[in-house]
């Protein structure tokens, strides 16, 4: 066995016992016990960090009982940052600190030692583990991670008032020394802040935010307790006090003054008022209200939300004859208010009014006029009357008119001088029962002042509309239904609307009393019932009645009309539901099958269309043998021999005959004159079944022409009384000769009469001109 020992300049270490240990080299079997002697038990090393001499720095050493003179023995390291950080000298037992270290990186590291034979490496003893601790020193400076900071408070707080904490940290041992034992304080914010120099509480000294708003202060937190050589580290802190409502509203002036003209139209603002509040957000919101001066509740304020302004408005017109001037008091209050204050903060001022005098349109004695009127009024009645003044000092004269737009058909009419309203037409109730009209009044010496009321005229009812059936009846009696049995329940209608309502009177005509087939019962609702007065109804001997009855109503004087019911005899069920009112459908013996009556309609289909073969058949014989269609086109030559009317006469020769040879056996007669012969037509030639000879059928027709007296064209003489427009041809105003127009003599024309005189002396004057 071996003792362990360690001698290093920064150590500590302590006294502990033994350990038991097993000999070796005896005889096999054989064990030795023995108790070893007490050594050094260690568990722990110091090195300074931020070492950063020329040679490396001895941690420690380490020894055992084994290392005696002439020993073959060696010391080796093992664990974290054995071989490069730290190392050992195999021989002596020597840990050195390679490199440089930072506590803040790696605080300790765990490493096992252990002694070996040089020559093999065989353990001669287990390994022993020991912590290598770098001690602090004060390399870092306090840091304030969560700076720079914010922090609000309300303003005029009581002093030592909490703002907000503020935290540093230091990377430094906070066990080992005062490396990391911070200190605060303020550097700029003084005297309005202080702060608590161990904890960082962050107070205020009382302030007012209309001085100012916000500050910046600058804190430190300094290590080592706050003494020299410690290190330091800073931040902001930017406070903002928030506003309370501790200014009242102040109108800018004590007195307002506001010319307004009795015809601005209420709701329209008359002036502004404004109080400032050196406050802001909600504390400088105020309202405005008025507390005296305003006994007939004439005028209103109301708050711009925008610009914090009193809107002075009116309530009720301005009227300058009555009253020119108001003096009012106004007051604004803050809509909010602090439980200190002791309540909302006001301040008033007085606002005076003058009213200008301005040109008012007249005012009616209503603004709506209610009128009644009977529908059989005669014309020019009266209906009522409607008055008008000018309100201004001066009093000018109103002329009143009827606003035709609300009477196009000119019912009524109105004196322009009195207002009187009269009857211009008759007046029905039961087309229109009220009549709104608009009537004007203008000023005589100023007519763009112009006032309007609603007149509304009730036209009142009069008893001139006979009553009626409620609708055109038709009632259904049953072959087999019993003698009193109810037909048809009948209500009549009266266009009139008398004030007691209704009451109809029904009765059966004179004639009809005695009817042996119905009669009436009147129902409690206005409403009679037809009754049958036996069951012997038959269609075979009577289809329908017709039964007058006479309506009468309770008017005055009374009016009454006839109307008449049909009744209809029909055949029903069993249970008397109607099934046919037809005579032919009752007679009938039997009725048709289905294919009876599929068998007739097939023969009427054949019928017909034997019908249309027939006649396209008759349609195709009697076709020209000369077709005139889209395809059959022929070039027309057309001879003009006549002295006709141009282009345009188609009297004097008519082609129509080449079209269809054998069409016109005939000839055709002149329109424009009737010749003395007739000329029997010949019979056509007919030509073959292959075509038309057209150049045979020409000839034939020319020879026929040339020798017939009666065939066109005839001698006629067309009278040219105009030229026409766009002609081609020259004008027939110059006549021209052999002779030159220098050997032209109309000397000869005088010699003709005095008609051709007049001629030759133009042509003569036209001749020396043109000359």
């Amino acid at each position: 066995s071996f003792l362990k020992k360690i001698s290093f300049c920064q150590s500590k270490s302590t006294q502990t016992g033994g350990s038991a240990v097993v000999a070796s080299g005896l005889g096999e079997g054989q064990r030795l016990l023995s108790r070893a002697k007490r050594g050094w038990v260690w568990n722990q090393m110091f090195v300074l960090e931020e070492f950063s001499g020329p040679d490396p720095i001895l941690v420690g050493r380490l020894h055992t009982d084994l290392d005696v003179g002439g020993k073959n023995i060696k010391y080796v390291l093992a664990g974290e940052g054995a071989g490069t950080i730290f190392a050992i000298n195999e021989l002596t037992g020597d840990i050195h600190a390679m490199k440089r270290l930072d506590r803040e990186e790696k605080a300790e590291y765990t490493l096992t030692a252990q002694v070996v034979n040089a020559d093999t490496d065989e353990p001669l003893e287990p390994p022993s583990e020991f912590i290598i601790k770098v001690q602090d020193i004060n390399d870092n400076p306090p840091q304030f991670i969560e700076g720079p900071y914010r922090a609000s408070v309300p303003e005029m707080s009581a002093v030592g008032t909490p703002v907000t904490r503020v935290t540093a940290t230091d990377a430094d041992d906070p066990v080992y020394g005062n490396s990391a034992k911070l200190v605060y304080s303020i550097l700029e914010g003084q005297p309005y802040f202080s702060i608590d120099p161990n904890s960082g509480k962050f107070a205020l000294h009382g302030m007012d935010r209309e001085m100012r708003e916000e500050y910046l202060v600058v804190i430190q937190a300094k290590d080592m307790g706050g003494h020299m050589g410690g290190l330091s580290g800073t931040t902001t802190v930017t406070v903002t006090l928030t506003d309370v409502n501790d200014n009242p509203p102040k109108f800018s002036k004590s007195l307002y003054e506001f010319v307004i003209p009795e015809d601005l139209p209420v709701g329209k603002m008359g002036g502004k008022v404004k109080a400032n509040d050196r406050d802001i957000g909600e504390n400088s919101k105020s309202t405005y209200s008025i507390v005296e001066g305003d006994d007939q509740n004439m005028f209103e304020i109301i708050t711009d939300s925008q610009t914090q302004e009193g809107i002075l408005r009116l309530k009720k017109p301005l009227d300058y004859e009555s009253k020119r001037a108001y003096t009012l008091k106004v007051e604004a209050t803050n809509i909010r208010s602090e439980p200190s204050s002791g309540g909302p903060f006001k301040d008033t001022a007085t606002v005076k009014i003058v009213v200008e005098d301005s040109d008012e349109p007249p005012v009616f004695s209503k603004p709506m006029y209610l009128l009644e009127v009977n529908e059989n009024a005669p014309i020019n009645t009266v209906i009522g009357t409607v008055t008008a003044r000018d309100p201004d000092s001066t009093g000018s004269f109103v002329r009143y008119f009827i606003d035709r737009h609300t009477d196009l058909e000119r019912q009524f009419n109105i004196n322009v001088e009195d207002g009187k309203i009269t009857l211009a037409k008759p007046l029905d109730r039961e087309t229109d029962m009220w009549h709104n009209i608009t009537v004007t009044a203008t000023e005589v010496r100023n007519h763009s002042q112009i006032s309007r009321a609603i007149v509304a005229i009730r036209v009142m009812d009069i008893n001139d509309n006979a009553p009626e059936f409620a609708t055109e009846y038709e009632a259904f009696l049953c072959e087999n239904g019993k003698s009193g049995q109810v037909i048809q329940t009948v209500s009549a209608v009266d266009k009139d609307d008398p004030i007691q309502g209704h009451n109809f009177d029904y009765r059966l005509v004179p004639e009809m009393l005695n009817n042996p087939n119905f009669t009436i019962r009147k129902n409690l609702d206005n409403s009679i019932s037809v009754l049958a007065k036996h069951d012997t109804f038959r269609r075979q001997k009577q289809e329908m009645y017709f039964l007058p009855i006479i309506v009468t109503d309770n008017g005055n004087p009374p009016m009454s009309s006839t109307n008449t019911l049909t009744i209809r005899v029909c055949g029903c069920s069993k249970d008397g539901i109607v099934q046919s009112c037809n005579v032919e459908a009752y007679v009938l013996p039997i009725g048709l099958s289905m294919g009876a009556l599929i068998a007739i309609l097939a023969c009427i289909i054949l019928l017909l269309v034997i019908v249309v073969l027939f006649v396209t058949l008759r349609r195709h014989k009697n076709e020209p043998l000369i077709i005139k269609d889209d395809e059959d086109v022929r070039e027309n030559i057309i001879r003009y021999d006549d002295e006709g009317g141009g282009e345009e006469d188609t009297e004097a020769f008519d082609i129509a005959t080449l079209q269809n040879p054998d069409g016109i056996n005939g000839y055709l007669p002149r329109k424009d004159i009737k010749p003395d012969l007739q000329f029997m037509p010949r019979a056509g030639q007919h030509s073959g079944p292959n075509g038309v000879d057209v150049d045979e059928f020409i000839n034939v027709r020319l020879h026929e022409a040339d020798n017939d007296p009666t065939a066109p064209p005839y001698d006629s003489i067309q009278i040219y009384g105009y030229e026409g427009r766009g002609s081609i041809a020259g004008s027939l105003s110059s006549l021209e000769t052999a002779s030159s127009d220098s050997d032209q003599n109309y000397d000869y024309l005088r010699e003709w009469g005095p008609r051709f005189r007049r001629l030759g002396e133009l042509y003569s004057a036209t001749f020396l001109y043109s000359s």
